[in-house]
């Protein structure tokens, strides 16, 4: 049995839309962020920060998207979307992996500013500018990296690519998709994908981001 706990529009989409490209039979459980149920001592025993992603696997429970990813990729090598020790990608493999969780980093902030902070007087606009401006650089080494190719690594598409994919789906909300036209032509690649459409049809009523666009403030 494997049981993903999940939040519209949150990191956990990684393991959803990943879990769909392995075509793993799962039970989806939806949660929210604003019932206080990630604060229940029910869910807490599965997640202790109370946060999504939490999959319930091969009788334990993992929490982290990035782990999981490793998870399943590796418990399930069939799936064709790892690359392990002794591959010639395995390096550039983590290297994504990782880099997707930088990205995370300056959308977190830009969350927290924009639509967290509800408050006029708790945010700073200089946050929010300078954040932006380096989720922006943070995606031109992706723009960069994606010349003549269309997946991040040369022999084709794998699960790197659903992390750091939600990435690039939910930075379009505070970086202008045109400034970047290479990582523009990779989120319609990627929102193509039927595993993608998918799991998008099962995320649920958006809660977090409801404007199409966050611009940051003028001085």
């Amino acid at each position: 049995m494997i049981r993903l706990h999940h939040c519209p529009q949150a990191r956990s989409f990684r393991t959803l839309w990943l879990l769909h490209e392995m075509g793993l039979e799962f039970e989806l459980v939806h949660r929210s962020f604003f019932d206080k149920s990630l604060r229940s001592p029910e869910y807490l025993a599965l997640s202790p920060a109370g946060r999504v992603p939490a999959l319930e696997i091969d009788g334990r429970v993992l929490f982290e998207s990035g782990a999981i990813t490793e998870y399943l990729v590796e418990t399930r090598p069939d799936c064709g979307l790892g690359r392990f020790p002794g591959d010639a990608e395995r390096a550039d493999w983590l290297e994504w992996l990782h880099f997707a969780e930088t990205i995370g980093q300056h959308i977190a902030v830009l969350t927290q500013q924009h639509i967290v902070l509800r408050e006029d007087w708790m945010r700073s606009p200089t946050v929010m500018r300078l954040e932006a401006k380096r989720l922006e650089k943070a995606l031109e080494v992706v723009d960069r990296a994606l010349e003549g190719r269309d997946w991040l690594l040369p022999s084709g598409f794998s699960a790197v690519d659903t992390n750091l994919g939600y990435g690039v789906m939910i930075a379009r909300r505070f970086v202008p998709a045109d400034l970047l036209p290479g990582v523009d032509a990779y989120y319609r690649r990627l929102a193509e994908r039927p595993a993608f459409q998918r799991a998008l049809a099962e995320d649920g009523r958006a809660e977090i981001y409801t404007r199409d666009f966050y611009e940051a403030p003028d001085e």
